[in-house]
């Protein structure tokens, strides 16, 4: 389960590092030992301290702190062998730059053409929320066009 769908027990936000790791476990997780990802996933996603993951475990909180280490030394080496999350990201900026612009044009567009608000508002809609708009009048999502290739 990616960490990001899981509400952690703690009382503070994750810092930078562990979003980082967080990123890293979606796309690499399932290369670590079950032993590794049930650690990772008590730590980072369930936000316990290494004591209550030693407690529950009953290992030491020393041995909870190596497998964490040594998790995240794989999780490094995961990402600087594939570039995954270097390349989701890339992407993920490229993507946000596109519906920037897709946003401001259809803006622009609405000043220039007031008659033509109310089709651009439901343009903007289905862009924002990933619908294909097919010129021939039939709608379908994105998704269901891959679906079917």
């Amino acid at each position: 389960m990616p960490f990001a769908t899981l509400k952690g027990s703690g009382a503070h936000a994750p810092k930078a590092k562990d979003l980082r790791y967080l990123q890293l476990w979606d796309l690499y997780g399932g290369l670590l030992t079950d032993h590794q990802r049930e650690i990772c996933e008590m730590y980072y996603g369930f936000d316990l301290s290494l004591t209550e993951i030693a407690e529950e475990k009953g290992v030491s909180k020393q041995s909870v702190s190596e497998v964490l280490k040594k998790s995240r030394e794989l999780l490094d080496g995961f990402e600087e062998k594939l570039r995954l999350n270097e390349q989701n990201q890339a992407y993920s900026l490229e993507v946000s730059y596109m519906m920037t612009n897709v946003t401001r044009a259809i803006e622009a567009f609405k000043t220039a053409h007031p008659e033509f608000t109310a089709e651009m508002d439901e343009i903007e809609k289905k862009v924002a929320v990933g619908e294909e708009i097919d010129l021939d009048g039939e709608e379908t999502f994105a998704a269901d066009r891959k679906e079917s290739k």
